[in-house]
């Protein structure tokens, strides 16, 4: 019979409901497959008041080596990816990292949304699964929030009218006043860095057999990096439009299997994000995963939400809260 504390400890593996239901669905679908399954979720959708903590940051690289550790790599990885986004840097560091765990043998699986950043983790791998409802968005970086692709816009625009009519001098001034020193150029080096990124990973993976790579490249990156061809950062592009410029996405409906089990898989991740404090979940086919939670905290004034954070896996030892900086360049 177990005594007090083992019972403890077996009810903690167990985990609340819908622990046990993601465990459930995600070893399904990595029965089907055969192949690692990572999901790396977050709640932006359910908990948008918690800004840039539910963006690509660098503390995700923590729960994906939570998740990886003890992994086969060389069953290589289905990634189900559900983002708006975030860091540069951060992103370049996890792609780097996964990367370096599978070398490219990497499916990414987006369900829903995967935007901004998270196209750039999905240009990363070999090959891209869409449904009819999912989409990945533009990469031109911001600060925070200022399209850099608009302010160079906005600067070339001031310096033809100033040149060609000395008297909109007046008008311009102001505008262009609210930028800081050298704004111009950190937003062309952040411009050059998110196209540097994308065209080497798709380089090296994805397009990497195909012999038209270099002008498939130069559209992808005029269509998902110039601000002026998507018009809008958070712009939707369907799975039919990824196609057409160039990337390598198969569709979900082609297996009813397969999407039914990756669909279950999303659904049981917005029922734990809407339900429970998490808001990242980054977790793997054997139940080890990294989980952010915010939670309440009672002060003398109406209470106010602070970011926490739990993990189980491996590692078992909490760190401490570490948010993305909000003035940190996204993509």
């Amino acid at each position: 019979m177990p005594n007090w504390s083992e019972l403890v400890k077996e009810l903690n593996q167990l985990g609340s409901p819908f622990d046990i239901l993601r465990r459930k669905y995600i070893s399904e679908l990595h029965e089907y497959t055969n192949r690692n399954v990572i999901c790396y979720y977050s709640g932006f959708l359910q908990k948008p008041e918690l800004g840039a903590s539910v963006a690509v940051n660098d503390n995700d690289k923590n729960g994906l080596m939570t998740a990886i550790n003890g992994l086969d790599a060389n069953k290589g990885l289905d990634l189900i990816i559900h983002t708006p986004g975030g860091d540069t840097a951060a992103t370049e560091s996890i792609v780097d990292y996964l990367w370096s765990k599978f070398q490219g043998n990497i499916r990414c699986f987006v369900p829903q949304m995967a935007m901004s950043a998270g196209t750039m983790i999905a240009c990363s791998a070999k090959e891209i699964w869409m449904g009819k409802q999912s989409s990945l968005g533009p990469v031109d970086p911001q600060f925070n929030g200022i399209p850099a692709h608009g302010v160079i816009e906005e600067f070339e625009k001031a310096y033809k009218e100033i040149t060609e009519k000395p008297e909109t001098v007046p008008v311009w001034q102001p505008i262009i006043a609210k930028y800081p020193p050298a704004f111009l150029g950190e937003c062309e080096k952040a411009i050059k860095w998110s196209n540097e990124l994308v065209s080497e990973w798709l380089e090296r993976n994805m397009l990497k057999e195909d012999d038209d790579k270099d002008e498939k490249i130069k559209t992808i990156l005029k269509e998902l990096g110039d601000h002026s061809v998507s018009y809008a950062h958070n712009r939707h592009l369907p799975s039919e439009k990824c196609k057409e410029i160039g990337l390598v996405v198969f569709d979900l409906e082609d297996d009813q299997e397969l999407q039914d089990k990756v669909l279950s898989v999303h659904h049981i991740y917005f029922h734990t994000l809407s339900s429970t404090p998490a808001f990242k979940i980054i977790e793997n086919q054997n139940g080890q995963a990294f989980i952010q939670q915010a939670q309440q905290v009672l002060v003398q004034q109406p209470s106010i939400k602070q970011v926490g954070e739990h993990f189980s896996g491996p590692f078992g030892i909490p760190l401490p809260s570490n948010p993305a900086e909000g003035n940190k360049q996204d993509a």
